[in-house]
């Protein structure tokens, strides 16, 4: 992008020198003026990129790549700027943060011919600053996640923006190739986008119908005026076959040919097979009743869909660019293991979080060791909550349970002469077993929280739909596998079988530590941009939907 013709290379020295006491770029902006420099005979006639390069490094990049000349000197490069900007949109982001409009209206006056040369280099700094933080902010988030959460414990990656790319795209007047080489990559990311464009569409035309109150719920077969009603919020997410044509309508029009149409009021069993779908994308019981739990998901509306689906993009800009790929995730609200393998194998199961009040933490981690066939500390707020309450109306709940009592040192205590309203420092541990609550197995992973991934006798429980039921470790169904998997990807040398046989606690390590992101999304994209919702069991979403709606403009 060499404006050669627009303005000499000897211009732009000779206006540096009006700037200054105008440089730091980044921090003047961060006032509310750009002031020039009243005194000349200060500044330095070094290129821009080396007065830039102490104060603002990433600026300094942007203009040594130019060779030191502006970007921003005539309208059409202006408009690839303003194009880009207003893009944002799509990603979840507001244009009007990063002043469109007020960029095009300064850049009528800077390049007017009657303006000076300090004037065009003063809104030429100003519109590169305005696009680097822009596809900065882009790739790593309008926010910063602390400010939004103070428990928030993951880093945010530095950016890494491709800026030689985006030179160049933007010589070529391709805001789209610019955007998409500061975009975060990955499956959520693309996903996610996908389904905002959907939904962004859906409130453009009003939203979807709302299904009135009942007691009784809907079920397949019934014949009801509200089944229209339900077709109609179906088709509105890309359901469409579940759409009645008017027969009689077409029938009147083309005699003699038979139509094929479901009735509209009749709960017919395509209607039914959505429904289940939609079930199924919002964590509900697929059974194709619309009982009251149904109902509501039907009836948030779809701007309050938007809102959802613009936090889980800024959470997927905050967790871009950390994990290689190979590595373990569970997402804590939609109750799933997502193991990327070596090969590129996908491994997924369910799992049991913590309930709210104990939730499961965020967090970046690496499984580093197994315990097999573990006994159990009962953790601090289980023992005051649960289990001492329990023990004090009956004493033979420790020996029901194989518990032992233990002091601070591992001693153990007889639990008969122990005053249960005021026990002190006693441990409670239950031995490995069958009725253990760890299982068999437990994966371990350093981290404040004492939470860690294990099996679970009570198997029965991954049958249910949502599953916010643990004390804030996680129980992984089928974790024996996954474990036969980390040992294989890891290079480990670990009979699992045989040693878990044996019987014997047990702690092993792996060869090699297994990345490990514990996250949060109440959004997900599914293909052909629908979009699966699932409850903020947490209540973690009105914080940082309020955060984005508040948050000022650069």
């Amino acid at each position: 992008m060499r404006h050669a013709e627009t303005l000499t290379r000897g211009l732009w020295y000779g206006g540096m020198l009006l700037l200054a006491a105008w440089l730091p770029l980044e921090a003047a902006a961060a006032t509310s003026s750009l002031a020039m420099a009243s005194s000349p005979s200060a500044a330095s006639t070094a290129p821009l990129s080396e007065r830039l390069a102490s104060t603002s490094p990433r600026l300094a990049r942007f203009y040594a790549l130019n060779d030191d000349a502006p970007f921003w000197q005539d309208r059409e490069t202006l408009a690839t700027l303003v194009e880009l900007l207003e893009s944002l949109d799509g990603d979840g982001l507001v244009p009007a943060d990063y002043h469109p409009t007020r960029l095009s209206q300064r850049a009528e006056a800077a390049l007017d011919p009657a303006a000076g040369e300090a004037e065009r280099m003063r809104f030429d700094l100003e519109a590169s600053r305005t696009l680097l933080a822009a596809l900065t902010q882009l790739q790593r988030g309008r926010l910063d996640p602390r400010d939004v959460y103070p428990d928030w414990e993951i880093p945010v990656a530095p950016p890494r923006l491709d800026l030689a790319g985006i030179e160049r795209a933007l010589e070529d007047g391709d805001a789209g190739a610019a955007l998409a080489l500061a975009r975060p990559e990955g499956e959520a990311y693309a996903g996610l986008r996908q389904a905002l464009a959907r939904y962004r569409h859906i409130v453009l035309l009003g939203g979807w119908p709302t299904l009135p109150a009942r007691q009784e719920p809907l079920r397949p077969g019934d014949v009801d005026d509200e089944v229209a009603l339900l077709r109609r919020r179906l088709a509105m997410i890309g359901e469409l076959e579940v759409m009645a044509a008017d027969a009689s309508h077409y029938a009147a029009q083309l005699p003699g040919i038979a139509l094929e149409a479901p009735a509209r009021n009749r709960y017919d069993d395509a209607l039914a097979a959505a429904v289940r779908r939609f079930q199924r994308r919002h964590m509900l019981a697929d059974d194709g009743v619309i009982g009251p739990r149904t109902r509501a998901a039907l009836n948030v509306p779809a701007s309050a869909r938007l809102e959802t689906l613009r936090a889980n993009l800024e959470r997927a800009r905050w967790l871009s660019g950390g994990l290689p790929d190979w590595h373990l995730t569970v997402d804590l609200a939609g109750q799933r293991l997502d193991y990327r393998r070596p090969n590129g194998e996908r491994w997924q199961a369910r799992v049991i979080v913590g309930q709210p009040g104990r939730e499961s933490p965020v967090l970046r981690s690496e499984i580093t060791y197994l315990t097999l066939n573990p006994t159990w500390t009962v953790p601090p707020t289980i023992l005051r909550e649960d289990v001492l309450p329990r023990v004090r109306r009956d004493l033979g709940y420790l020996a029901e349970h194989d518990m032992e009592v233990l002091d601070p040192q591992g001693r153990r205590l007889d639990p008969r002469e122990i005053d249960w309203r005021r026990p002190g420092a006693v441990m409670l541990r239950q031995r490995a077993g069958a009725h253990n609550p760890l299982g068999r197995l437990v994966l371990r992973f350093p981290n404040d929280h004492l939470v860690y991934l294990h099996d679970t006798p009570a198997r029965g429980l991954f049958q249910q739909s949502q599953r916010a039921l643990s004390s804030g470790c996680i129980r992984v169904e089928n974790v024996a596998e996954l474990a036969r998997l980390l040992i294989a990807d890891s290079g480990s040398r670990i009979d699992l079988d045989a040693r878990l046989a044996g019987g014997e606690t047990d702690n092993v390590s792996l060869a090699r530590p297994v990345p490990l992101a514990l996250t949060y999304w109440t959004a997900w994209g599914e293909a052909g941009g629908l979009a699966s919702f699932r409850p903020d069991v947490y209540g973690r979403d009105p914080a940082l939907i309020a955060a984005l709606a508040s948050a000022p403009a650069i």
